[in-house]
């Protein structure tokens, strides 16, 4: 077991010092196999014997490379690898989500990289992982999205230029046109563009793809700052919808605070034990989204604050209880 795992840790640090562009320092290498720098030392020296390892000084720090291609054997995806990028291309195409495309042209690119002697070998393993595998599809919105136009959104990003289309607006009878700097692709049963309207001091927003038409990158330069975070933009909402922020508190009763600790509320989320309970804590707008999901919940979540949210849970339940009537 110890000569498989050392085995291992070898494969994985050639691999990472071909992929790597600018190369590896010694500590990364070492972050690379889970492993001390020592340890990183001396496979770096073995790798030495059998592969032309390339040297470099970054900052006063030594950094390893494979240069050129690897043999295959080390490229090569594996059984599970690709059955798992299959199960995510069906999942995305059944949730009808804008990557499926994409998801099914890299599987079919991959698939027909394999040499066909490895394609027969694979195929009684492949087998059983495509078919007895699944993601899970929730209830919602079935919405499809154009190829194109995720096309055209993409390539604004990558040539750093803003992007024009006719949008209609919820509720609206006519798309309206709108130039934006594209901020980002948030992926789901629906797919969203965050785009900033270029020269005004206003919010980013969401935009459905299946609402815009007539996409394409415009001739005015627009790109995301070198500070944009995405993933922090994401956070500071329970959902997509961008609100004032409030301070969330929910109190969890004792029957249901396991299921609680093991559940996200929020990425920015504070659990803390009092008592039997458990007090969530956390900062987002959205607050109909979040009285949506503590539906769910029934009795076993409280609601401490904001009173806003309160509010909006009881006009959520007035609402059920119409339903049921």
């Amino acid at each position: 077991m110890a000569r498989n795992a050392k085995l291992d840790r070898l494969l994985t640090l050639v691999k990472a010092l071909g992929e790597s562009a600018e190369g590896l320092t010694l500590d990364e290498m070492a972050e690379v196999i889970g492993a001390n720098r020592r340890t990183a030392e001396r496979l770096r020296d073995l790798i030495l014997v059998h592969f032309d390892l390339e040297e470099s000084v970054d900052d006063r720090h030594k950094r390893f490379r494979i240069p050129g291609a690897l043999p295959s054997p080390f490229t090569q995806p594996n059984v599970a690898e690709i059955a798992a990028l299959q199960s995510l291309a069906d999942t995305a195409r059944k949730a009808g989500s804008a990557q499926a495309t994409l998801l099914e042209s890299l599987l079919g690119k991959v698939q027909a990289g394999l040499r066909r002697e490895v394609k027969s070998r694979m195929a009684p393993d492949l087998d059983p992982l495509v078919r007895l595998q699944r993601h899970h599809v929730p209830a919602g919105p079935m919405i499809e999205h154009a190829p194109e136009t995720v096309a055209q959104v993409q390539g604004a990003m990558m040539a750093g230029m803003c992007l024009e289309f006719d949008y209609l607006a919820d509720g609206a009878t006519e798309p309206k046109w709108r130039r934006v700097i594209p901020l980002g692709l948030i992926h789901g049963p629906a797919t969203y563009l965050i785009g900033k309207i270029p020269g005004r001091d206003l919010e980013p927003a969401p935009y459905r793809l299946d609402r815009i038409t007539e996409a394409r990158v415009s001739n005015q330069p627009g790109a995301a700052s070198e500070d944009w975070d995405l993933d922090a933009w994401i956070g500071a909402s329970f959902g997509i919808w961008r609100e004032q922020g409030h301070d969330i508190v929910l109190r969890v009763a004792p029957e249901s605070a396991e299921r609680a600790r093991r559940w996200r509320f929020h990425p920015q989320q504070v659990i803390e034990q009092d008592g039997e309970e458990l007090v969530v804590r956390f900062y987002s707008g959205g607050l109909r989204e979040i009285a949506e999901h503590l539906f769910t919940w029934g009795g076993e979540v409280r609601i401490e604050g904001p009173e806003e949210l309160r509010e909006m849970m009881r006009e959520r339940l007035s609402a059920a209880g119409r339903a049921v009537v």
